[in-house]
């Protein structure tokens, strides 16, 4: 099936704010018993820490991708290259495993699920405000293509 680079983008928002309110989910879930203002502080610093040094230059770095495609039709999963891919992959085998293992105390599941799923839901989110920002996001990479 192919898509417009638009869509492209909306598919991106759809897989990264799926994943981050699930991993979202189970954070919060694991959180009542330990609640405490370093956990909400530390939880701040793993979705600051994520956000800054890999969501937030993934939201870019695709949306830049998607819009210098040529105007046409595109297979619906080119969102990602190979390399999100193998992150997403990574991240849910790893999140899967890390939690049947019963390696990591619930409190760490809380606090690090918690801040990590709030930074890939932010990511969907930016991926969905880039789908409706399109042809302004266009324009200005246009602009910056030709100076």
């Amino acid at each position: 099936m192919k898509v417009s680079k638009r869509v492209l983008l909306f598919l991106a928002g759809i897989v990264w704010t799926a994943a981050g309110f699930n991993v979202l989910r189970i954070g919060v879930l694991a959180y009542p018993p330990y609640l405490s203002i370093l956990n909400f502080l530390l939880s701040l610093v793993v979705f600051a820490l994520f956000w800054q040094f890999v969501f937030g230059k993934l939201v870019k770095k695709h949306t830049a991708r998607i819009l210098s495609y040529p105007d046409i039709p595109h297979f619906f999963l080119k969102f990602f290259d190979r390399k999100a891919f193998f992150i997403m992959a990574f991240m849910i085998g790893g999140g899967i495993a890390l939690r049947l293992s019963g390696i990591a105390p619930e409190e760490f599941i809380a606090v690090f699920y918690s801040g990590l799923g709030s930074s890939l839901f932010l990511a969907g989110i930016l991926f969905w405000f880039n789908c409706q920002n399109y042809h302004t996001l266009l324009k200005t990479q246009q602009e910056k293509s030709n100076s």
